[in-house]
């Protein structure tokens, strides 16, 4: 179990995001198109940005954020990954013109406890943790973080620097 907050409140997780240096777990999420979407399918680096639900600003800006960030990152997906259902997800991309980033859902799947991200108590629980996981072309972990609260966005300097 890892520890975040929920605007100051502290708040847990079902475990610890995925070691860097070993091999991401595999997942297998909905897409915006109802199809399933797999950690395989995704070709080159990938950046795993995981939040509560698009629901809120401060994910929607990460969303838009990451968007921005994907178009300087060659051979890299942006996943973003919530609770929230397909439609939500790919509503909001399609109204933001977010066209850089893939979604997916996690709402049928056991992507929070595989990544330890979901949230086991506060008014989130059941949700998602802020987080985010890089992996490289071979598949293996190399930047992992959890956000200190989950009212706030994650460290995009850290994300571009893990991806070299």
């Amino acid at each position: 179990m890892a520890t975040t907050a929920l605007d100051g409140t502290p708040a847990h997780t079902s475990g610890e995001l995925p070691p860097v240096g070993r091999p991401a777990p595999a997942f297998t999420l909905v897409g915006a198109d109802l199809r399933e979407l797999s950690l395989a399918d995704l070709a080159g680096r990938v950046v795993v940005s995981i939040f509560p639900s698009v629901g809120t600003g401060v994910c929607q800006a990460g969303l838009r954020r990451f968007n921005e960030l994907a178009a300087g990152l060659p051979d890299t997906t942006v996943l973003n990954v919530s609770m929230d259902l397909p439609f939500a997800l790919g509503g909001f991309c399609a109204a933001e013109g977010l066209e850089r980033v893939t979604v997916g859902s996690a709402f049928r799947s056991s992507f929070g406890e595989d990544y330890g991200v979901r949230l086991t108590d506060s008014a989130f629980e059941g949700l998602l943790a802020r987080a985010v996981v890089v992996v490289d072309r071979d598949g293996t972990v190399v930047h992992t973080q959890l956000v200190d609260d989950i009212a706030h966005e994650p460290d995009y300097d850290a994300v571009i620097a893990a991806l070299g």
